[in-house]
């Protein structure tokens, strides 16, 4: 899930990275009474999800009451992951606005909104806290789920069936009319198409905008597009940029990749994500991709999983993937490609905001390539995961926007000061 482009590029730059809120007491099963209140308190005349406060965090645990999903489906025994909590991590001083304190004393406090966070090093659990959530309850990850969809494309190009330097439409006949012809496959996995077709939820007659109807997580009504792969195929909004030379985020790139990924596999993205990764890696349970309209998955943001599923999947990208994966799933080659192939000029065009110089780029779905070698992905209102090949961790959170949505402090910022005192640990 995303917001406008100018929010989001600012996002992903972690500029401002603001998501979070005070504690909130909200029942872990809703009786059904609760449930028909919440639902009954969704916007019937725009986009549902822009409610923030307790009744975002409910919408967040609870989506799957309120929408259909798709299910992700998981196979065979559990793979443990071992615990080796650190109480140092727990006492970590943090700087806030109302000063220091420790890391765990900050997430329970009324300056986050954090519903649950989960460190792994070399395969190990050495933090795990739920303030806010219990630890089997699936959240939806928003915008985390492109890289789940990028690294489909990943496994596919390991296998020599796509070829990313070629354009979409040598796969996809049907966008041949689209403003996707002769966009390479690369330049969608690096957000940098081109097309005028920037996230914006706030313009009900954008190109994002109908999209977002078409599948299902825009307002919509009886004259709103009903199919987005036909609405892609048709799409004639003309481009801001030429391709390759400017970041400009879009889901639309997100779905095009997915819709890439069904093509070849001859299977939906949800069955696809199933049989090539999630029941590869030992998960504790079934995940699931919101499914608002006629049973096609949120490509650019739907997943519901446990917080420690997800820190399986981002253990593919380091040295302890064994701990969860009998068998190399994402490539050597490719973390090679997403450590040191990005195209810095994307996002440091002339004009733009003065970047960090820590941020490297952002590459494959990925929102940034940090300097330390942190690949990291955000969710739209504060969900991320955080995987660093190199200093082997992985990091998970999900959280979200109190009712002012200005006086939290963001998780990513948090965990970046976290993250050296876990890379420097045995």
């Amino acid at each position: 899930m995303t917001v406008t482009f100018k929010n989001k590029s600012l996002c992903l730059l972690c500029l401002v990275f603001i998501f979070n809120a005070h504690a909130q007491v909200i029942s872990v099963n809703p009786s059904v009474d609760e449930t028909i209140n919440q639902i009954e308190r969704l916007r019937k005349d725009d986009i549902w999800w822009t409610v923030n406060g307790k009744d975002m965090l409910w919408n967040f645990k609870n989506l799957n009451k309120i929408f259909p999903t798709v299910t992700v489906y998981r196979k065979g025994a559990v793979k443990q992951l071992e615990s080796n909590l650190n109480s140092d991590i727990d006492a970590l001083q943090i700087k806030t606005k109302a000063g220091s304190m420790g890391f765990k004393a900050f997430l329970d406090s009324e300056q986050s909104t954090a519903m649950g966070v989960v460190i792994l090093h070399k395969g190990k659990v050495v933090f795990e806290h739920y303030p806010r959530m219990k630890p089997y309850e699936k959240p939806v990850h928003w915008s985390v789920t492109k890289v789940t969809v990028s690294s489909l494309i990943a496994i596919l190009e390991a296998e020599n069936k796509i070829d990313i330097s070629l354009p979409i439409d040598f796969y996809l006949p049907e966008l041949k009319n689209s403003d996707f012809k002769n966009i390479t496959i690369n330049n969608i996995l690096d957000m940098a198409t081109g097309i005028n077709c920037p996230d914006n939820y706030t313009n009900k007659k954008s190109c994002y905008y109908l999209y977002s109807m078409a599948v299902g997580d825009g307002y919509w009504d009886e004259s709103s597009p009903n199919n987005p792969y036909e609405f892609i195929a048709n799409m004639n909004f003309g481009s801001l940029y030429e391709q390759g030379t400017v970041y400009s985020y879009s889901g639309v790139n997100t779905f095009v990749l997915g819709w890439l990924v069904e093509k070849i596999t001859g299977m939906q993205l949800q069955d696809a994500l199933s049989e090539m990764i999630w029941t590869k890696i030992g998960t504790e349970s079934d995940a699931a991709i919101f499914a608002p309209r006629n049973g096609i998955p949120v490509m650019h943001g739907g997943l519901l999983t446990t917080l420690k599923d997800l820190a399986r999947f981002g253990l593919l990208f380091t040295p302890s993937y064994s701990t969860v994966s009998d068998q190399r799933i994402i490539s050597e080659d490719h973390i090679a490609y997403l450590l040191n192939q990005g195209r810095p000029h994307l996002i440091r065009r002339e004009g733009a905001n003065k970047i960090p110089k820590e941020l490297r780029y952002n590459i494959y779905q990925w929102d940034m390539v940090y300097e330390n070698g942190d690949l990291f992905k955000g969710g739209w209102a504060g969900q991320g995961l955080i995987t660093n090949p190199n200093k082997d961790y992985v990091v998970v959170w999900n959280s979200y926007f109190k009712d002012d949505q200005r006086s939290e402090i963001g998780l990513n910022a948090v965990i970046q000061q976290v993250l050296p005192s876990i890379g420097g640990l045995k």
